[in-house]
């Protein structure tokens, strides 16, 4: 006999078609598909990358002695986002390591980690609050770097920023502050001695107010003070110079809001750093600064960014130099498998007290091919050039990349 238990516990026949949707929509495919998934650990989404791979390189250490050499490569990178109903945090880190393979010797390790937190108070008003660690060895090429050693000094920075963000009507005000503190290790000389780099630990403290004006929702032209001070942890180097600074700056600029048209903001300005010693002049000249995003056509993106940095230096008598960097960058989806990136780079040094300056020149162009949604295959070429009309600094390198990429 049929019953109604009997007929439900029936299995069901493969050969019947599956039923389609009511409605008889098409289900809208995904805008990237191999975009990574990423892990939901806890209130946050944690999407890593690990990237291993190696390069033939014409100047390992990238400085007027380097080298050629063959490096190994690993590099390691996440991003964790929240998914809070309201507010929202963002923490995003990396690790790189370098070996030598053959070649000039290079074994070094640099990394940062960052946290953003987002707080909207009451009555239209923002809170904005940063932390972060940054551990990287000092250039082979940068002015400060010592001759004659096995291992250049670790510089590691903590810093950290809190900002109030007003609306009132058409004005927007904002009021920053940061802290930023470098320390050094000891730099490791061919001998087996150390030299101590304590002379160069520092704290910059800045106060930054911006006030700005929306002429629409796609233009706020703004205006920017900054006042800062620079305080070294021995207050007289080894040298006998007070290197400690007054820090002012004021800049003009506009923020663009066209949605993923065009968005972000440029400014320009002035800059300057008065150090204690009297001997020594004030690092002081134009403050540029740039971040925009420019999308041409779904797929492509370009990027614009500069920077105007104060490097300080402890070598007798000199007060340091400014250094201006501009990239300019391009990313552009070719297949939904297949990603191209282009760079162009330009670095300016001018330095305090005398007729020095560096010009840095790079290029970089590189592929990135998914074989599913978790590896993908990545290459790049890379050229840099530098050129000083100072004695022993000028340098060429190129290399070649090739390696795997993984991501969840």
């Amino acid at each position: 006999a049929v019953t109604i238990d009997s007929v439900d516990k029936q299995k069901l026949d493969p050969g019947q078609e599956r039923t389609g949707s009511i409605d008889g929509q098409k289900v809208k495919p995904e805008e990237d598909p191999f975009a990574a998934p990423g892990m939901r650990i806890g209130t946050f989404v944690f999407r890593p990358t690990l990237e291993q791979g190696f390069t033939a390189t014409s100047n390992a250490d990238s400085s007027s002695t380097g080298k050629s050499a063959v490096l190994s490569e690993t590099a390691l990178r996440f991003t964790a986002t929240s998914d809070w109903r309201e507010n929202s945090a963002l923490i995003t880190g990396y690790g790189q390591f370098r070996n030598t393979v053959s070649g000039q010797k290079i074994n070094d390790a640099q990394g940062r980690i960052e946290g953003h937190l987002n707080v909207d108070l009451d009555n239209e008003l923002r809170a904005i609050a940063k932390l972060g660690y940054e551990a990287v060895p000092e250039s082979a090429s940068s002015p400060d770097a010592i001759a004659g050693v096995t291992q250049q000094p670790l510089r590691q920075t903590v810093d950290g920023s809190l900002g109030l963000e007003k609306d009132v009507g058409k004005m927007r005000y904002a009021l920053t502050g940061a802290v930023s503190h470098d320390f050094y290790g000891d730099a490791e000389l061919s001998n087996g001695t150390t030299v101590s780099q304590k002379d160069r630990d520092s704290t910059l403290y800045t106060a930054t107010l911006r006030t700005g004006y929306q002429i629409s929702p796609a233009l706020t032209p703004f205006t920017e003070v900054e006042a800062g001070r620079r305080i070294y942890d021995l207050r007289v180097d080894t040298d006998g110079f007070e290197r400690s600074s007054t820090r002012l700056g004021a800049r003009a600029g506009l923020e663009l809001d066209m949605g993923e048209k065009l968005s972000g903001e440029f400014s320009v300005g002035w800059l300057r750093e008065a150090i204690d010693d009297s001997r020594l002049p004030a690092v002081a000249g134009p403050s540029i600064n740039a971040d925009l995003k420019w999308s041409p056509e779904r797929g492509t993106i370009i990027g614009l960014t500069g920077k105007t940095n104060v490097e300080t230096t402890t070598t007798a008598g000199e007060s340091g130099d400014i250094l201006y960097s501009g990239r300019l960058t391009g990313e552009r989806q070719i297949r939904a498998n297949l990603t191209a990136n282009s760079a162009l780079g330009l670095d300016w040094r001018d330095y305090t007290g005398s007729d020095g300056h560096d010009l840095i020149l790079s290029a970089e162009a590189g592929l990135t091919w998914w074989l599913n949604r978790y590896a993908g295959l990545t290459t790049r070429v890379r050229t840099e050039k530098l050129t000083s009309n100072l004695p022993g600094r000028d340098y060429t390198a190129n290399s070649v990349y090739l390696g795997l990429k993984v991501q969840r």
